[in-house]
């Protein structure tokens, strides 16, 4: 017996608009919606395909009512593919992300940001050519 990672959840307020920015930061599309979420992927997941490997995971953006109060346990990392770090920090930036300090301290090689509801979030190496 053996099970497949193929959602994480985020808890939130705006389903739709933390979907959206969270669809421009990795390219991916709105797969399913209702009232209370969005689900996004870069694949449209079939049982038959998850049952046959492993495929990445998509991401369901859920309507709570409370607010976020600690720093998340969990979060998502991103490698820029086309730019610098220091690129994608700055258009992560204009997209409505703000750049975090979870005790990191200076001198890393990461950069860690917040989604538009203040989930955290790390900008890792480039991995451009």
């Amino acid at each position: 017996m053996t099970s497949r990672f193929t959602e994480l959840a985020v808890d939130c307020h705006d389903p739709e608009a933390l979907a959206a920015f969270w669809c421009e930061v990795l390219d991916f599309k709105v797969i399913d919606r209702n009232e209370e979420l969005v689900e996004i992927g870069s694949w449209e997941p079939t049982v038959e395909d998850i049952r046959a490997r492993q495929m990445p995971p998509t991401l369901y953006f859920v309507r709570v009512p409370e607010g976020k109060t600690v720093k998340n346990r969990l979060h998502i990392d991103v490698s820029p593919i086309d730019g610098s770090t220091e690129d994608e920090v700055t258009r992560l930036l204009g997209l409505g992300a703000a750049k975090a300090d979870v005790g990191q301290g200076p001198g890393r090689s990461w950069v860690v940001m917040a989604d538009p509801e203040g989930n955290e979030f790390c900008v890792l190496r480039t991995l451009a050519p």
